[in-house]
């Protein structure tokens, strides 16, 4: 589905948009087990913290929660990612989540984890 004043999608549109997505799903993936092993490394080498005055706990702390917030922010895209690849596997790909209507192709090739149309967006922000 696409906008009146665009052309519809090509199969070898598809197919470049998947294989962007699977490249994308490869680079999350990897970015989340280097995060998961960097956070595993932290906490197993901050022991108990005997002996840390308040600075080291505190950049302790704030490299913890760094870590968890890159990984749980690249499962959170890693998710976007896999609903577009299912998205495009059963042919609703390019229809906004919200009102139904197309997304717009040329929106999708530049983002193309989005599942809400221009106007459904912009709405969103709003509240």
């Amino acid at each position: 589905m696409v906008r009146e004043d665009e052309s519809p999608w090509t199969n070898q549109e598809l197919r470049d948009v998947r294989r962007e997505l699977l490249s994308e799903k490869d680079r999350l993936l990897e970015e989340i087990a280097t995060a998961e092993e960097g956070l595993a490394d932290l906490i197993r080498d901050s022991g108990d913290g005997a002996g840390d005055d308040q600075a080291d706990a505190g950049s302790k702390t704030f490299e913890r929660e760094h870590e968890m917030s890159l990984a749980n922010n690249a499962r959170d895209m890693l998710e976007q990612v896999e609903h577009a690849l299912g998205r495009i596997d059963d042919g609703t790909y390019g229809v906004c989540e919200s009102c139904g209507k197309p997304i717009g192709k040329y929106r999708l090739q530049a983002f193309p984890r989005a599942t809400l149309c221009r106007s459904c967006k912009e709405a969103e922000e709003r509240y």
